[in-house]
């Protein structure tokens, strides 16, 4: 016995048109592909069919069988259309969350500045490193020996006192200025050599508008042979014009332990002579204490306050300003 093929027409288009149906209500790709498999799986509703093939006539057979080639080519044409319009409308939809509306103002960011203290720094550190200097670093924890001692400083010795040391309960100290890198440096390098320190030092001070017991430093240095008072004359001068410009300078005689001999040196800011940096040749006794001979070795050093020249340089009246945190302070850099 043989199945109708008119019955297997009628199954044929009953299942195309429910097909188009399913596929016009799949929301999803998800959805879409649910219908797929219902429909042109291998379990699905046209192998379902398609089944009762073998029941026909030779004769029914080619015709049924490619009505079921339409059918399923129908069907897989509008699922590749379906599959295409929900791919887009994915797509649209998620363009349009992620639009940038570049008519709308930015969040605004309000841009860092540098802090007059590291203008300074940055300023000077690039003036040296010019001249050939290497930056060198060292700890603000430090022994008697290397911020004292080994600077010619005697254990009696005044400067001692002037210095109002701040010391730790194990006996080292927080450093009172940035010789003590000089004095590591050179125990570490052989001539001739060209640096500079910087660093913040600590003294027992009482602070007022001129004064801080945190304060930062800069010192430069260099030993070669044959190195003269007139070769720390010319660095500073050239130092001084690249920082300020050609102003009058002039030499203080002065004292240092670590020094001899010293000089205070000033330049004339907006009429009045203005102490910037002490400086002298070091003293023999230094270069004993790093394996030098003083004989065949000679050297200066200078050392200058940062807060004194960023206060000058951007005509601010009180020093504790420059550690306030003040914003309204602060943006005006």
């Amino acid at each position: 016995m043989t199945t109708a093929p008119t019955s297997l027409e009628s199954d044929l288009m009953a299942l195309k048109a429910a097909a188009q149906e399913a596929i016009a209500a799949a929301a999803t790709l998800d959805d879409r592909e649910q219908v797929r498999v219902g429909y042109l799986g291998k379990k699905g509703q046209l192998s379902k069919v398609l089944g009762g093939m073998g029941k026909l006539s030779t004769e029914d057979r080619p015709r049924i069988g490619a009505l079921a080639n339409e059918v399923k080519d129908v069907i897989q044409g509008q699922l590749e259309q379906s599959k295409t319009a929900l791919e887009t409308a994915k797509l649209e939809a998620q363009l349009a969350t992620e639009t940038l509306d570049v008519t709308m103002p930015g969040v605004f960011r309000p841009q860092g500045r540098v802090h007059p203290i590291n203008s300074v720094i940055d300023r000077i550190v690039d003036i040296f490193v010019g001249l050939g200097y290497t930056v060198a670093d060292g700890p603000e924890i430090e022994s008697d020996y290397y911020n004292f001692e080994a600077l010619n400083f005697l254990p009696d010795h005044p400067a001692r006192d002037m210095q109002d040391t701040l010391y730790l309960p194990n006996g080292d100290l927080m450093r009172t200025h940035t010789s003590n890198t000089q004095i590591r440096y050179m125990q570490s390098h052989e001539p001739p050599l060209r640096a500079v320190a910087i660093g913040r030092c600590y003294r027992r001070d009482t602070v007022d508008a001129t004064h801080a017991a945190v304060f930062h430093q800069i010192e430069f240095f260099a030993v070669d042979k044959n190195i003269t008072f007139t070769d720390l004359r010319g660095t500073i001068k050239v130092f001084l014009e690249t920082l300020y410009g050609d102003l009058p300078v002039r030499f203080r005689p002065s004292y240092f332990p670590f020094t001899e001999p010293s000089a205070e040196v000033d330049v004339q800011w907006q009429g009045q002579w203005l102490e910037v940096l002490g400086c002298g040749m070091i003293d023999p006794n230094v270069l004993k204490a790093v394996g030098y001979d003083p004989d065949v070795y000679t050297g200066f050093a200078a050392g200058l306050g940062v807060e004194r020249l960023a206060m000058v340089q951007h005509q601010i009246d009180d020093i504790r300003r420059l550690y306030s945190s003040d914003l309204r302070f602060l943006r005006q850099f």
